[in-house]
């Protein structure tokens, strides 16, 4: 039974010591992180409009009651 204990505070003190070891790598990788960020150029192909007010969609906003927000 003394060796079944002993056991099992092993188990428990290598998850204690890999549970801070894995926290320490995680606060150190966060530090050394470079310091400014890079700005994203989505240019002009992501930014132009591609909504376009097709029969389905004025149908869906004359049956959701839509078209009295409308001025």
């Amino acid at each position: 039974m003394q060796e079944n204990k002993q056991t099992a505070m092993n188990r428990r003190n290598f998850l204690r010591a890999f549970g801070g070891a894995s926290t320490t790598a995680v606060a150190a990788a966060v530090t050394l992180t470079p310091g400014e960020a890079q700005a994203y150029d989505p240019g002009e192909e992501e930014t132009k409009t591609r909504y376009r007010e097709t029969e389905h969609v004025k149908a869906f906003y004359r049956v959701n009651g839509y078209e009295t927000l409308k001025k």
